[in-house]
């Protein structure tokens, strides 16, 4: 009798337990079917504006355009004050941001107490990674242009992005450095080394390829950005080139942006705004390459 009355009870069970499996399997086919539908969008999305850029941008390109001077308010000529402007202040920008952000994580990291101040630093330097572009601007204007009297120049303009991507420097470099082991740390500090030494030789090296990750995502975001450097430094005009850092220069985002939107024969400098975009993301690419072939040296060099 108590055999023939679990009967029912197991068949349920089971028909539920099936039902449950056969329901989850839906679900993970529907959430895959969704992330790779969402992947190929944004693949073709990316792609689309690629081909776009490259398409139109490529007949515009020569050798005029890369080394002569603007002329006719741009409209006539090349734009090698705006490339050679754009190099030097995402050279300024990593060059001073990268050594303060390895250090700040550093800090951070390996020497600061952990508690509530630490915590609220750490908030404060992700939420600085998120403000808009137009607020620092503002902010090197009245710091560095203003109040330091660098006025427009490459120096108020490059610090101005160092500014930027600070945050983000600071953020993949800990992220990294959180990744070493301690038994790095320990095992050089049992063998006689100093703290110091420790993280010059021991972690920082490891940590290294994190850091140029890091990097590379701040010299596109330093390279096209055009509200820092339209209050700090930008010129549209300009058809020299710079002598010092205290000189005013073109850069290729703003002379874009002015091409497009404000210049008067805007339909006839068409192939000279696809030529500028094209350019930029040639400058952008291949200081990002450079940045991972150092970061594969080291990713290659210190294994663990």
């Amino acid at each position: 009798m108590s055999t023939t009355a679990t009967l029912p009870v197991q068949t349920t069970s089971l028909t539920q337990g099936g039902l449950a499996r056969r329901n989850a399997k839906l679900a993970e086919m529907l959430t895959y079917g969704l992330m790779r539908l969402v992947t190929y969008l944004m693949v073709f999305a990316v792609g689309y504006i690629v081909f776009d850029i490259v398409a139109n941008g490529l007949p515009a390109i020569n050798w005029e355009f890369v080394s002569q001077f603007p002329r006719r308010s741009g409209a006539q000529g090349g734009i090698l004050p705006a490339i050679v402007g754009t190099i030097s202040l995402v050279t300024l920008a990593i060059g001073v941001a990268l050594p303060l952000g390895v250090a700040s994580a550093v800090y951070l990291n390996e020497y600061a107490k952990q508690g509530r101040f630490t915590d609220m630093l750490r908030l404060a330097i992700v939420t600085l990674a998120g403000v808009p572009s137009i607020v620092f601007g503002l902010f090197g204007l009245a710091l560095f242009v203003l109040v330091l009297g660098f006025g427009a120049s490459i120096l108020a303009g490059g610090l101005t992005l160092a500014c930027m991507i600070l945050p983000t420097i600071i953020v993949a470099s800990e992220e990294s450095l959180k990744t070493i082991p301690k038994s790095f740390r320990e095992g050089s500090l049992a063998l006689g080394a100093t703290r110091w030494q420790t993280i010059f030789k021991n972690v920082l090296p490891y940590a290294m390829p994190g850091i140029l990750t890091g990097t590379v995502l701040s010299i596109g975001r330093a390279a096209g950005e055009t509200a820092p450097i339209l209050l700090t430094v930008a010129a549209f005009f300009l058809p020299v080139l710079p002598g010092s850092v205290f000189d005013q220069v073109m850069a290729l985002p703003y002379h874009l942006y002015v091409l497009a939107t404000q210049h008067p024969e805007a339909a006839a400098v068409r192939p000279m705004q696809y030529g500028t975009a094209l350019l930029l993301l040639l400058i952008v690419l291949g200081m990002s390459l450079l940045a991972i072939v150092f970061r594969n040296y080291f990713r290659g060099k210190y294994r663990w």
